[in-house]
């Protein structure tokens, strides 16, 4: 071999090297970026899309059991308008939680569970939230129960599939009411009649039981987690046929 050939050898092994080198950071470069434009799309998609929250209650069994994961469409109601039957997450309107007391958590905890809630895949506020089934829209009249035990809307009796009674019982609630929902407000209610603190039984809180629309955070319509309960989150339609047109001729 002839020093010739040593030397271009040496050459070619010494400018691999910084070749190598850049492809490694070009390489890491590219993760970056690929991480940086995941986590702003996760962050669009939770702010204007959906977001996931946890069911802190046992208020909507069956259709919902404590701990169950559900996503919620946010395009509800701005763009999507509610609909009666919708299971709907919405901010405490006053009264209806009671105070949260605040867990110190390590910084490091506190910083993932930050990160987390930030893309979209956490949800800490899910105890600042509710969830229930919206039944009267604004200017809907709601009663409970008649001869045979049902809700009626607009005088409409509903013959609802949803709800979970203890045995033996047939009235749709187990306290009787009678309510005209205001503009901009909802009457909601949760699935686990004779478990369930809803408008119903928050009638003292400064707006009397009533959800502001503006509340509204989106509608729920699947369960995510865990997989064996993984199912989509009707609103049937089909109890709730004629309601309109007999909330219409009641206006004229």
């Amino acid at each position: 071999m002839t020093e010739e050939d040593t030397g271009t050898r040496t050459d070619r092994a010494d400018s691999a090297t910084p070749n190598r080198r850049r492809g490694v950071l070009l390489f890491l470069r590219d993760l970056l970026v690929i991480f940086v434009v995941a986590v702003l799309v996760s962050f669009l998609i939770k702010t204007f899309l959906i977001r996931s929250f946890f069911i802190p209650s046992q208020s909507m069994e069956e259709t919902l059991v404590k701990d169950d994961r559900i996503i919620v469409n946010q395009l509800v109601p701005d763009v999507t308008p509610l609909e009666r039957g919708d299971v709907v997450v919405f901010r405490d309107p006053g009264g209806w939680l009671p105070a949260r007391v605040e867990v110190d958590q390590p910084p490091l905890v506190a910083a993932v569970d930050w990160f987390l809630a930030f893309v979209g895949l956490a949800a800490p506020d899910s105890n600042d939230h509710l969830v229930k089934r919206l039944i009267g829209l604004p200017g809907d009249h709601v009663v409970c129960c008649n001869a045979l035990g049902q809700m009626s809307v607009n005088d409409v009796p509903l013959d609802e599939p949803y709800i979970a009674l203890p045995p033996g019982e047939t009235k749709a609630s187990r306290d009787d009411f009678d309510v005209v929902v205001p503009d901009d407000s909802l009457w909601v209610m949760g699935d686990n009649r004779n478990n369930s603190k809803d408008s119903r039984y928050n009638g003292e809180t400064p707006l009397e039981g009533f959800v502001p629309i503006e509340n509204v955070v989106g509608r729920a319509f699947v369960v995510s987690w865990p997989v064996d309960h993984w199912a989509w989150l009707g609103n049937y339609p089909e109890v709730f046929d004629g309601v309109d047109e007999a909330g219409e001729e009641a206006g004229d």
